[in-house]
């Protein structure tokens, strides 16, 4: 029934207009979604209880990891939209390659981004790489809950025509006037508020003290979250639907099922230290 159709809220996409000078609010989930971690990140490093012993990482240690992580983050996540979303368009185009402004980003381009970050942070400083990454991870589902309400604001990445008879179909500025499913809210949901919980409920049953599981069980998670969000995501257009109706998105997502498991399975069987052997 049309007239129980949402029009999508007029959102500015600028949350922070000073002359010249604006920050789109796509910036800001990403602002806050480091700041948070961060915070959480040195939360949990401090909680011995967690570790069953000192935590691997201290917070100082901590604090010089962010700008690592940020800047993989960043490269990645463009590089990973160049490559994986709209090559030949930057081919012709290569000086877009650097309008970050105008968006494009790759959540897969941006955690490959994160894992050399981590690699290489933890081997400089003698830091146990898998400890490390469980960290990294158990904070990511912030900033994708951030990241996903963003492009719901900026009405962009919107989901597939929904039945009209649906209560929260919506009707997106660029979408025509069509219902869609408001997929990023699907999404923010799933990567953001589940996964978020999950882990957490994992940490304090003691998933720390196994390296590599919570590391696992966020790519494993996030990957089913991902092709699940996917079936209710229009696809870029650009890209349309690949091999047998599977989208980019489900295709970058399926080796993150494997490994994901692969890092489970391992951290199980390796098992976790003694509090006494961690004590000594």
């Amino acid at each position: 029934m049309p007239f129980l159709l949402i029009d999508f809220p007029s959102f500015n996409p600028i949350a922070i207009s000073l002359g010249p000078f604006a920050i789109r609010w796509y910036a800001l989930a990403y602002i806050g979604g480091i700041v948070l971690g961060w915070l959480y990140a040195r939360a949990l490093i401090r909680n011995e209880r967690l570790w069953g012993g000192p935590a691997p990482i201290s917070p100082i240690q901590l604090d010089d990891f962010i700008l690592w992580v940020t800047l993989g983050i960043i490269l990645g996540g463009r590089t990973g939209y160049v490559l994986f979303y709209n090559l030949p368009f930057f081919i012709e185009h290569p000086a877009a390659m650097f309008k970050l402004w105008e968006g494009g980003m790759s959540f897969h381009g941006g955690f490959l981004g994160c894992v050399v970050a981590v690699m290489a942070f933890a081997r400089r400083n003698h830091i146990p790489i898998l400890s490390l990454g469980d960290i990294t991870t158990a904070v990511g589902p912030i900033g994708l809950f951030l990241g996903r309400l963003a492009n719901f604001i900026n009405g962009e990445l919107w989901g597939r025509a929904a039945d009209p008879s649906l209560p929260w179909a919506m009707i997106f500025p660029t979408g025509g006037n069509v219902p869609r499913h408001p997929s990023q809210l699907y999404e923010a949901g799933m990567e953001g508020i589940l996964l978020f919980t999950v882990l957490a409920v994992m940490i304090r049953l003691g998933a720390l003290k196994r390296p590599g599981l919570i590391l696992g069980s966020f790519i494993l998670i996030y990957g089913l979250a991902r092709i699940a969000g996917e079936h209710f995501r229009e696809p870029d257009p650009q890209l349309g639907f690949l091999w047998g109706g599977l989208t980019m998105g489900m295709l970058l997502s399926i080796p993150m099922l494997i490994v994901g498991i692969v890092l489970i399975v391992l951290a199980v069987r390796r098992g976790a230290p003694k509090t006494a052997e961690v004590a000594r």
